[in-house]
């Protein structure tokens, strides 16, 4: 399989992070823009101009000019997919950094933290406004991280995973397609993220360990070792990677719904602000499936990381079973919910703004060539 294409070797960058918005211009148009009165070089635009010859450019033309877009499934495209997940999951987990403290606070010690209203209070009295940011850095680089290797690997994934099987049973069986796919990025993803994780969630539940992310992660190692980063990898995996199965496959399954039985328009002749709002929808009710999905192994996660020599049989022998599951669960569904809607919102957002479809409600990989198109190759 061909994952780049000739048209996309010149950059794996996406093009909006360089070009202006002005409109392109070619070598040969502006070493001929003076010698139009020549009539040696009077047909030299038209040469250029030829579907036969091909000019290179000085500027890459912004994306979201008419005719300009990302081939799909080039190598810009990829690139672009993962700036997306940049974007989408740093910044949205960044932004509810208030939220995860009391969450993980009200795992590591529910009889000081009672409830969602009471954790904010006691944190307000203790640590002041400032407290509620407190871990925000390994959160925004940590989480910026994974979303890099979750949504661009999943595209990839996804592409791979469906030229093996053919188009026909990529029709019949897409939904294990989605979930293969996902679950490959996220392993993948979590191996970024873990490191991040560790020192975030001592920062949060051990107030005086650290500042943060600068003085946090080199202490951890002193007193973690650099294996101590990755001694919780095994629980995240058991989170995200059920967590990202339900995340992107019930959101592909729900969009394709609303579109189908929601909105008596085709996809492609609806305005992209309703778009964007279905990507929006289809993800919050996605991240609810997400929270109950992988809440025992968050709770397991929390509990790890806070304490020094802990295994998992020391987790389930203090949080017990039902606590395991419940534990901080209303407060994760509206955190992951409001999380998981606004990452897909962000994500096709920037995927429309650099001349890409959005995500779902439409076939997720190239049509399968034409026999004539086979024989000419």
């Amino acid at each position: 399989m061909a994952l780049i294409s000739d048209s996309s070797k010149q950059s794996l960058i996406p093009s909006f992070l360089y070009s202006s918005s002005a409109k392109s211009f070619s070598l040969d148009r502006l070493l001929n823009a003076n010698t139009t009165t020549n009539s040696a070089f009077a047909d030299a635009p038209a040469a250029v101009s030829s579907p036969s010859i091909k000019s290179r450019s000085f500027m890459i033309p912004s994306p979201n000019e008419p005719g300009k877009k990302i081939e799909m499934y080039s190598a810009e495209f990829y690139a672009a997919c993962t700036f997306g997940g940049i974007l989408s999951c740093g910044l949205t987990h960044m932004a509810v950094t208030p939220l995860d403290l009391v969450k993980c606070n009200m795992q590591i010690d529910p009889a000081k933290y009672k409830s969602i209203s009471s954790g904010f209070g006691v944190l307000l009295k203790e640590q002041g406004v400032r407290g509620f940011f407190r871990g925000w850095v390994p959160t925004l680089l940590g989480y910026s991280a994974q979303g890099a290797c979750k949504f661009g690997f999943y595209e990839f994934f996804k592409k791979y995973y469906s030229d093996l099987v053919g188009p026909e049973y990529f029709a019949k069986y897409k939904t294990l397609i989605y979930l293969a796919g996902s679950a490959s990025a996220e392993v993948i993803a979590d191996v970024a993220l873990c490191p991040f994780e560790a020192v975030k969630v001592r920062v949060q539940t051990q107030p005086g360990f650290a500042r943060g992310m600068s003085d946090g992660f080199p202490k951890f190692v002193k007193s973690e070792g650099v294996s101590g980063l990755y001694k919780g990898i095994v629980p995240l995996w058991g989170r995200q990677i059920p967590y990202t199965m339900m995340k992107f496959a019930s959101f592909e399954t729900i969009v394709e719904m609303i579109y189908k039985y929601g909105i008596p328009t085709p996809k492609d002749q609806c305005s992209k602000s309703l778009q964007l709002g279905v990507s929006f929808a289809g993800g919050y009710v996605a991240g609810v499936f997400c929270a109950i999905v992988s809440h025992p192994a968050d709770n397991l996660v929390s509990f790890l990381n806070n304490a020094k020599g802990a295994t998992v049989g020391d987790a389930v022998k203090k949080l017990g079973l039902w606590g395991l599951f419940t534990r901080g669960l209303p407060l994760r569904i509206v955190m992951i919910g409001t999380l998981t809607g606004a990452q897909w919102g962000i994500y096709d957002a920037f995927k429309v703004f650099v001349g890409l479809p959005t995500t779902g409600g439409a076939p997720a990989v190239a049509p399968a060539p034409a026999p004539a198109e086979l024989a000419k190759a």
